[in-house]
């Protein structure tokens, strides 16, 4: 589309969102977007407030159904695949606003995310018979183990999660999805509302996860410090449609983008 050139990675994209446009009550959100994230890269998405990244992430993610164009997984077309589906095939994301249970512990919270990949039915989960119940702990030790530590919040894990502060909340939440085992993570703003040394925590867990475990983020954030130093490549959205994409520091000096998205003129 005009004012961005086609991405050009060589490596093949686990995900992709072709000529993506979305309207609510005929004011278009996403207008022909085009996307694509490198497997095992993290990518950012940028832009001023209102430029329809959240609604491009509830898309990929089966929140939102695009009114026109499609969005790719792995080679498939998941465009009509329902959110729990797309869970269970390894895309999990986290909110801008934080959406736990508060009343719930941190274990529990972070269960639910692991849900999506029990092979044991509703009928015997609910009955609790001897196969879910050997799953259930075998998905608790899992939790424990592999997403608790993980993030440093093990000695949290009986706490309620509405007892603790904001920035260890945005790390339950971070734990939640990561307990889908996913293979794509969609980020929306992971470090918004916290301080420095949360934010550098965030960071070092987002890179952690990119490195050790090979999982694809998405991230959108307005910290350009974050943006500069975690991603490989950005998309700018300004207004619904996409006006760049490349490394970072080649995106932050791009005229449009210094229009929209900093509100100064080039220099």
């Amino acid at each position: 589309m005009p004012g961005a050139p086609p991405d050009t990675n060589e490596a093949p994209s686990l995900l992709a969102v072709e000529e993506l446009s979305l309207s609510f009550g005929g004011i278009n959100a996403l207008t022909l977007v085009d996307f694509s994230a490198r497997a095992g890269s993290i990518t950012g998405i940028i832009g001023p407030n209102g430029a329809g990244k959240t609604s491009l992430l509830n898309c990929i993610s089966g929140f939102y159904r695009p009114t026109h164009g499609r969005v790719i997984f792995d080679g498939a077309d998941v465009t009509r695949v329902p959110p729990d589906r797309r869970a269970a095939l390894g895309i999990a994301r986290t909110f801008q606003n934080v959406a736990l249970f508060e009343g719930m512990t941190v274990l529990d919270n972070v269960k639910l995310g692991a849900h999506a990949r029990l092979r044991s039915g509703i009928v015997s989960t609910m009955l609790m018979t001897p196969s879910a119940r050997r799953e259930e702990l075998e998905l608790r030790e899992r939790v424990e183990r592999e997403v608790l530590d993980f993030l440093e919040i093990e000695h949290l894990r009986r706490r309620t999660v509405g007892s603790l502060a904001y920035g260890l909340q945005k790390r339950v939440d971070l734990a939640r999805a990561l307990a889908t085992q996913p293979r794509v993570l969609l980020l929306d703003e992971p470090v918004a509302g916290m301080n420095e040394e949360e934010t550098e925590d965030m960071a070092r867990f987002i890179l952690d996860i990119q490195e050790e475990r090979g999982v694809t983020v998405v991230l959108i954030e307005h910290d350009m410090g974050v943006v500069m130093d975690l991603c490989e490549r950005v998309s700018v959205l300004s207004f619904g449609e996409r006006i760049a994409a490349g490394p970072p520091a080649e995106v932050q000096a791009h005229p449009e983008v210094v229009r929209a998205y900093l509100g100064e003129e080039a220099t």
